[in-house]
């Protein structure tokens, strides 16, 4: 089945402690669409300036992503600029330009009316909300938001999320949104505001799921090289959000899995800049990582 991705699109500058890269590609779209595109048909829906390199236009579609709900407007592309400091967990905001983004309203093209995943990446909830509009009656959708629209627009978080399935934040928001420091107590919160399924991710401390009587943790893969954790989040949605649309159900099991290959592509994501790691991956590099979450997480003697 088909993934329809909404979000944002841009030229990042980044810098950690193991490089810097200049207007390299990314955003909340560019990154969920490419690791969602090694299980479904992915259709995108974002805006670009003038600038925006032809050749990284030509490689989404190389991965058979449909551009057609991609705009090109006269301007120059969202642009933003962070430095991570040494844990990689913690990073300065250099710069942020909206540019042609600053006015984007996403037009959902009539043939991507009836996608039945929808990922709404981390736009205005306003944004999000006429999104679910103009597209009919989807079999499951999926949302990421950050703080900003949680302390600036409540209201209108608070509609979209009684209109969603599951919700993808970090544990930083997860905690902001239901006023409440215990993150188990804080996703039976969130369950209550309207999306049934709960996604915690914790960064290198894995991601945690809460559903319905369901609590899952997935570990995160044990990397020796991490070089940009820019878009793992967004990676994660991708890998999570893909594999629920090639299967085309939302059972217990295939969220479980689900869960599991979004860990997975955020863990190949980081380890180079931008999608560098992500360009080009093998179906062997995904499936023997599968396989080596399985072992790390695999109990076979009961308690006694």
């Amino acid at each position: 089945m088909s993934l329809l991705v909404v979000g944002s699109m841009g030229l990042d500058t980044i810098e950690t402690p193991f490089g810097r890269v200049e207007d390299v590609i990314g955003g909340t779209a560019i990154y969920c669409g490419v690791a969602a595109s090694y299980f479904a048909d992915v259709r995108l829906v974002g805006v670009v300036g003038e600038d925006f390199p032809q050749a990284e236009i030509a490689f989404l579609r190389s991965r058979n992503i449909d551009l057609e709900g991609l705009e090109i407007k006269a301007g120059e592309s969202f642009r933003w600029g962070g430095k991570y400091h040494l844990d990689l967990n913690s990073r300065d905001t250099l710069f942020t330009h909206l540019n042609v983004f600053e006015t984007f309203q996403p037009v959902i093209p009539e043939k991507y009316c009836d996608t039945p995943f929808v990922f709404l990446g981390n736009i205005g909830p306003d944004l999000q909300l006429d999104v679910l509009k103009q597209v009919r009656k989807p079999q499951f959708v999926a949302l990421d938001t950050m703080n900003y629209w949680i302390e600036r627009t409540p209201a209108a978080l608070s509609r979209v999320l009684e209109r969603i399935d599951v919700l993808l934040v970090n544990d930083s928001e997860a905690r902001m949104l239901a006023r409440e420091p215990n993150l188990v107590k804080a996703a039976k919160l969130i369950r209550k505001m309207g999306p049934r399924i709960i996604i915690i991710k914790k960064g290198e401390h894995g991601a945690v799921m809460v559903s319905d009587g369901t609590f899952f943790w997935a570990p995160a893969y044990p990397l020796e090289n991490a070089f940009d954790p820019t878009g793992a989040g967004d990676t994660f949605a991708g890998g999570f959000m893909g594999y629920l649309a090639k299967m085309g159900k939302v059972d217990d099991d295939t969220l479980r899995q689900a869960v599991v290959y979004g860990s997975i592509f955020a863990s190949f994501a980081v380890e180079k800049f931008s999608l560098d790691r992500i360009r080009d991956l093998h179906e062997e590099e995904i499936r023997q990582r599968f396989t080596e979450f399985q072992a790390m997480t695999r109990f076979i003697q009961p308690w006694v």
